[in-house]
């Protein structure tokens, strides 16, 4: 190792002719216009291509921002759309429900099915229409279709409906044909069938005839579609009748409250506790 520094300290002289040698070669070089034109040329493309590179990255990051804003103009966009959309259609049922020539919709409230419970025995609607508009306990609902249910509870602008698919549910129905008489129930399961009960077995009901509400109903008025027969079975003293239900349930989202049924007198004379009045 000593060798080697002593042997550079006596030609470090030379050594630094031969680095100044390479240098001023080097100068001469450069001079030539060739290649200080490629070394520019060079620059200038190192220097474009930064530039594009950051360029680029600024790009990205606005491009990001400008995508979240088209994103919220979008979103507002379908907001409106779908409520617009939601409007015709409520306004289209609406239409349809007061041009139905069997009914007289001129004193019946409409609502739109808001809410609802579902069960296989115990289905409950609401409508977005309560006392302020006038309903009442007990007042019919129903379709240009047929009868949907009973209103059980009012509040200032809701009111809950007993459907006729609920266990609890039960009216007064008739054929519009043979004029046999029963109680339409409903016993759980399928929802578009209900049960027509306390039919005697010495009726003339056929399968495919009308059922319709029928005058002994303490709070319907009659004639309102119920469904029609699809089965009859015979029993000892009764038959067991399978209706197939007016209304849709599965897309109800329009309906009609009926005025209040009225008849005091009847309810009186109904009851166990009638009693009769002398004639004046």
């Amino acid at each position: 190792m000593w060798k080697f520094f002593n042997a550079f300290n006596q030609h470090i002289a030379w050594l630094l002719f031969a680095l100044y040698c390479a240098i001023s070669f080097l100068f001469i070089k450069l001079e030539n216009e060739d290649t200080l034109s490629k070394v520019r040329t060079g620059g200038i493309e190192l220097s474009a291509f930064v530039t594009d590179k950051l360029l680029s990255y600024s790009y990205l990051l606005n491009l990001k921002q400008e995508n979240d804003r088209l994103m919220q103009v979008n979103t507002n966009l379908l907001a409106r759309v779908v409520n617009l959309e939601t409007a015709v259609t409520d306004e289209m049922n609406s239409r349809k429900i007061v041009a139905d020539t069997t009914l007289n919709a001129s004193n019946f409230i409409m609502a739109r099915v808001v809410s609802r419970r579902f069960s296989d025995r115990e289905n409950m609607l609401l409508i977005d229409a309560g006392w302020k508009k006038g309903v009442k306990k007990d007042m019919t609902v129903l379709t240009p279709q047929g009868l949907v249910g009973r209103v059980t509870t009012v509040s200032e602008n809701y009111a809950r409906v007993m459907p006729v698919i609920h266990t609890d549910f039960k009216v007064c129905v008739v054929s519009a044909k043979s004029g046999s008489i029963g109680v339409l129930s409903w016993n759980g399961g399928r929802e578009f069938v209900a049960q027509m009960e306390q039919v005697p077995i010495s009726s003339s009901l056929k399968p495919y005839e009308e059922i319709v509400t029928s005058d002994f109903s303490t709070f319907s008025a009659r004639g309102i579609p119920v469904g029609r027969v699809v089965r009859i079975t015979p029993d000892k003293l009764f038959y067991t009748v399978d209706v197939r239900l007016a209304v849709d349930f599965s897309s109800l989202s329009q309906v009609l409250v009926a005025p209040l049924k009225t008849e005091p007198e009847k309810a009186i004379m109904t009851s166990d506790t009638a009693t009769e009045k002398p004639l004046p």
